[in-house]
């Protein structure tokens, strides 16, 4: 089996980078933690006899912040999580008993990627705008999404990751599926959805993160996973839509969401 795998490899694929780079000052939302890294110690704090040394660092992070995946702990309604498990019991103690980040599976699956822009005939979405069930379909035309895939939604949001502010969008809006358009998603059984923006849903401008229905849709009334802050630019200007996505959460016990660094695989 495994020497079957690696002339699979051998013969020549792809990989795609979905992960974005974490540094301190990188766009997030102002709801979670800002990751912050120092040099604990530094080359020459400590020499061993052989001249040998060593640095290592200090990380600070909240577990929504770069590219990351929520648990199903992260979103509740009403008092309850999904499948009705009450929030106020499973996060006594100061970290969830049910439904962490360290339930999550790793993801050895199909992906699908959605591009919106290329659907809509243009260059990127607008700020602010509403991504439907008909364009979710339109991108998805010839492409059937199945149980058990990942969807990823391009909406061309991901090159303003360089200018902090309009990434983050507080102002513009961001694009992203609605109500409508993660029900349409939900609709299709898949495992996970993800995008570019740091919220992944429809943000109408000067909203800001005051409402998330498509997280309620998703995480709390399916079961289905979100990706944010997503690197997809790469993989829709290589027009590749079907593709092996690999990704694994970190095993934070009772954490509501994990940093990750997903690939997508395509034979060369």
């Amino acid at each position: 089996m495994a020497d079957e795998l690696l002339s699979v490899v051998q013969r020549g694929v792809r990989v795609f980078d979905l992960g974005r780079p974490l540094f301190a000052g990188m766009p997030q939302s102002p709801n979670h933690q800002p990751f912050r890294m120092a040099l604990q110690r530094r080359h020459g704090d400590m020499v061993r006899p052989d001249g040998g040394s060593a640095a290592n660092e200090v990380i600070i992070t909240g577990g929504h912040v770069g590219t990351h995946i929520d648990a199903l702990s992260h979103v509740s309604r009403d008092g309850l999580l999904h499948g009705g498990v009450s929030a106020s019991d499973a996060q006594t103690g100061g970290r969830f008993k049910t439904l962490g980040i360290e339930t999550v599976d790793p993801f050895v699956c199909r992906g699908v990627l959605l591009d919106i822009p290329r659907a809509l005939g243009v260059d990127a979405c607008e700020p602010g705008y509403e991504v439907t069930p008909d364009d979710l379909a339109a991108a998805a035309d010839g492409i059937e999404v199945r149980s058990g895939d990942v969807v990823l939604i391009h909406t061309g949001w991901g090159a303003r990751w360089n200018d902090r502010d309009a990434f983050i969008g507080a102002v513009s809006g961001a694009p992203g599926p609605g109500e409508e358009g993660a029900k349409w998603i939900a609709s299709l059984g898949v495992r996970a959805a993800g995008a570019e923006t740091i919220a992944f849903e429809h943000i109408p401008p000067g909203a800001g993160h005051a409402v998330l229905p498509g997280h309620r849709v998703l995480l709390v009334d399916h079961g289905i996973h979100i990706i944010e802050t997503m690197a997809l630019g790469e993989l829709a200007a290589a027009g590749v839509r079907e593709f092996v996505f690999i990704l694994s959460p970190l095993k934070f016990v009772g954490g509501t969401g994990s940093p990750v660094r997903p690939l997508a695989v395509v034979t060369a």
